[in-house]
């Protein structure tokens, strides 16, 4: 397991599939903001939750300049299906091998009722336009999520 990068590191660079299939690599959104984010599972409570309101804000991060990647480990086929049902406007790559995941340290030791497992870990990384990481939340909880990055990625990009 890695270590999870810090606001001023460089970027892990990527190439994974969207829900399209379609490729996708950190080096597609040159001179943009990035919101990678990094979720659990496709149509549960929180992750459902977080999709829509980085759905809602959508225009809002993209008049900013920045595109939201969702990472799960979910198929392409899973992601479709979630994006369909809740009409979600983001694309969401899948990582069914972890290696996104990990790069980034979202792959960490979880609990659940006293059992202790590998998992996805709910993170978000917002990377600037020159691909390094401006702002990391290791642990998020989903409720309110999506605005506080918006929050953070005005003050940034104002400066």
């Amino acid at each position: 397991m890695s270590n999870i990068p810090q606001a001023g590191q460089k970027a892990p660079d990527f190439s994974i599939p969207n829900q399209n299939d379609t490729p996708v690599s950190l080096d597609d959104f040159g001179g943009q903001w990035v919101v990678l984010y990094f979720y659990p599972k496709d149509d549960t409570p929180g992750c459902t939750t977080e999709a829509q309101d980085f759905t809602q804000l959508h225009q809002e991060f993209s008049a900013l300049g920045a595109t939201i990647l969702g990472v799960s480990p979910d198929s392409a086929k899973s992601h479709c299906k979630f994006i369909d049902k809740h009409n979600l406007s983001i694309a969401l790559l899948s990582d069914p091998e972890h290696v996104l995941t990990e790069s980034y340290g979202a792959w960490r030791l979880k609990k659940f009722m006293g059992k202790e497992y590998m998992g996805v870990v709910r993170s978000t990384f917002l990377i600037s336009p020159d691909r390094i990481i401006a702002h990391a939340w290791p642990n998020v909880k989903a409720k309110g999520h999506a605005q506080a990055v918006l929050t953070k990625l005005r003050e940034l990009a104002a400066e």
